[in-house]
């Protein structure tokens, strides 16, 4: 019986060793090669990146809110996060490629729907995979995005966990992004790790 559990803890050091860090943004920074972050005021302090919306960029963005890219070439990666959205309308994370979206969900007060976006549909029109919780206002919220393959696992809060499937998920990714609409939103905590 130690034998095994020696194993097993061996087994789970080494994985835990051999994952490699992509990007890692604790937003102490006011500013990171890798962060774009557009639409919006965004401030960052005590760890947290918080932006409120401005309907004047709203509408001069055609009806995009605010947004943080990170510029970053992964095709496998366990994306975590922690985010809170207080009054908005939506809550919008994207991977993408130099074609456009990869894979994204959308949280609202409506629920969380999640799409891929086929590399041979003509007019780039996503597949709906599942649906998900209802955004919460107002409250941490932890985000786990971890692709592997055609697959990706979305883990949203501590309830909702699912593994959806779409061959375009396989896609090099250059970007990956989370925004919203309305409201004013904060997020903590991004890192991005290759298995």
């Amino acid at each position: 019986m130690k034998t095994l559990l020696a194993i097993t803890a061996f087994a789970a050091i080494t994985s835990i060793a051999s994952a490699e860090t992509l990007l890692e943004d604790d937003f102490s920074l006011q500013t990171l090669p890798a962060r774009r972050a557009m639409r919006g005021e965004w401030a960052f302090k005590e760890n947290t990146a918080i932006c409120t919306q401005d309907d004047a960029l709203y509408r001069e963005h055609k009806n995009h809110g605010p947004i943080i890219f990170y510029t970053l070439g992964y095709q496998d990666a366990t994306i975590r996060m922690s985010y809170k959205a207080e009054a908005a309308k939506s809550v919008v994370f994207t991977c993408n490629n130099d074609r456009g979206h990869v894979f994204r969900f959308v949280s609202s007060d409506k629920g969380t729907t999640i799409r891929a976006y086929p590399a041979d549909s003509p007019d780039h029109t996503s597949v709906e995979l599942a649906r998900g919780p209802a955004l919460k206002s107002g409250e941490w919220t932890d985000l786990e995005v971890a692709i592997s393959g055609s697959k990706v696992t979305l883990k949203i809060g501590k309830d909702f966990a699912q593994t959806v499937e779409h061959p375009g998920i396989s896609a090099a990714k250059t970007n990956l992004s989370i925004g919203f609409a309305f409201g004013t939103f904060s997020v903590k905590g991004v890192k991005v790790v290759k298995p």
